[in-house]
């Protein structure tokens, strides 16, 4: 029976279909459980779609518990004791917590609790397969898009102290450098900080230019993993 609940709850393979229906259900739950967060006053209905989709929540995490031993290197007592803290596991355990709780409505600092809730967008990562190609796609990548990371913050920095020293009257302090910098890499410039000399400028318009084919990176590399394991996933099939 364990086996079989695990089957469901995972998705085993493509043609299980109650283990789709599963999937559906969940992901259905996880959209409205968000529909109370948009509004500032709660109402009757709202709490009780709050109090039964959090139910719903519940039950998946105990299942999921109850067959973490399938889901593990570890078996026995070692599977279910480490399974509380996998990623997905606490992320479950956040999203559930506010809606079980009375310590928001007890002292206005823990309505900072309220936010966990927003936490049960990424419980789609569990449920939806296109979400975990992309999680494939990041995992398999990860030392590209670090380097380009790397780049990026390099970058950062270096812009930052070059305008810096060429417009010290512009920048109170070096932070200052470093949001411009970051603000014309990404290609937003909002416009409350910028250069007033002619080689601010310069350096301001190199630093647009560069920005757009650093930023552009990491799409391709995305964009080139992402099809890839489509393809993967089609000849799997």
């Amino acid at each position: 029976m364990r086996k079989r609940l695990f089957e469901i709850i995972e998705k085993a393979n493509e043609g299980d279909k109650i283990s789709k229906v599963y999937d559906s259900f969940m992901i259905l739950s996880i959209i409205v459980s968000i529909i109370p967060l948009c509004f500032s006053k709660q109402n009757s209905i709202l709490y009780a779609i709050d109090k039964i989709t959090a139910a719903i929540f519940i039950m998946d995490y105990i299942l999921r518990f109850f067959t973490a031993d399938f889901t593990s290197n570890k078996k026995g007592f070692w599977a279910f004791a480490i399974y509380p803290f996998k990623p997905m596991a606490i992320v479950d355990l956040l999203s559930i917590l506010p809606s079980v709780t009375n310590l928001s409505h007890a002292f206005k600092v823990f309505r900072v609790l309220r936010l966990l809730k927003a936490l049960r967008v990424f419980k789609f990562f569990r449920y939806s397969k296109n979400i975990k190609i992309i999680t494939n796609v990041l995992v398999k990548k990860k030392d590209a898009l670090l380097t380009v990371g790397m780049l990026a913050l390099s970058y950062i920095f270096v812009t930052a102290l070059i305008i810096f020293q060429v417009e010290p009257s512009t920048f109170d302090n070096f932070f200052q450098a470093i949001y411009w910098a970051t603000v014309s890499l990404t290609t937003v410039g909002y416009g409350d900080i910028y250069p007033t000399s002619a080689i601010g400028q310069v350096i301001s318009m190199i630093s647009s230019f560069l920005g757009i084919a650093i930023v552009a990176l990491p799409s391709g590399i995305i964009i080139s993993g992402y099809q890839d394991e489509v393809e993967q996933n089609n000849e799997l099939d």
